[in-house]
């Protein structure tokens, strides 16, 4: 990697950290750059501005989940566990998504970060609807939604209880368990 690309790299890190834990108008372009050990014209000149960053991380983080945890149509019981899962170890995302919706897109989507991120999972839902695997009834895109919501019952930014990776590991499972449940009751045709 060189010097330029891991600047790159130093700055997006600070940058989620920053904007998880603070939001985009908390965050800070300077605390960003002292975290990523650079300087404010090396950020701007990378990234253009505070907004753009935000975007720039907020891709980067969502490139990675759908990396991480793959969508199943077959299995999104399974999909929804394994995002769970990867909430539990990844906390970011969930945060950064969530001031993306406090802050930019209070409605509809996310926004263009999301891309054609999308497409393919409801691609996904469709073919196992046709299969006769899923439930036809829900719309894909709306049935992804709901599959999403499942999955976050415990995620860093519920309201009701969030899980810790600090908590019993039977707690987990049994939350495993109930996400894996609920699913498979809504997409049962």
């Amino acid at each position: 990697m060189g010097n330029s690309d891991a600047t790159r790299k130093r700055i997006l890190e600070a940058a989620t950290a920053e904007f998880a834990g603070r939001g985009i108008a908390g965050a800070r372009i300077d605390r960003i750059a002292t975290a990523a050990r650079a300087n404010k014209a090396q950020l701007y000149a990378y990234f253009g501005n505070k907004e753009q960053l935000f975007s720039a991380v907020l891709r980067d983080q969502l490139r990675a989940i759908v990396d991480a945890v793959p969508i199943d149509g077959e299995d999104l019981p399974g999909y929804a566990v394994r995002l769970y899962d990867d909430y539990l170890a990844h906390p970011l995302i969930v945060k950064l998504a969530v001031w993306t919706r406090l802050e930019r897109a209070p409605s509809g989507g996310l926004g263009p970060e999301i891309g054609t991120l999308d497409g393919p999972k409801f691609e996904a839902i469709a073919a196992a609807q046709a299969r006769g695997l899923v439930d036809p009834a829900i719309p894909p895109a709306h049935l992804f939604s709901l599959v999403i919501a499942l999955s976050m019952t415990w995620s860093p930014v519920s309201t009701t209880i969030a899980a810790s990776p600090d908590d019993d590991e039977a707690q987990h499972e049994e939350r495993r368990r109930l996400i894996r449940l609920a699913v498979q009751r809504l997409i049962t045709p």
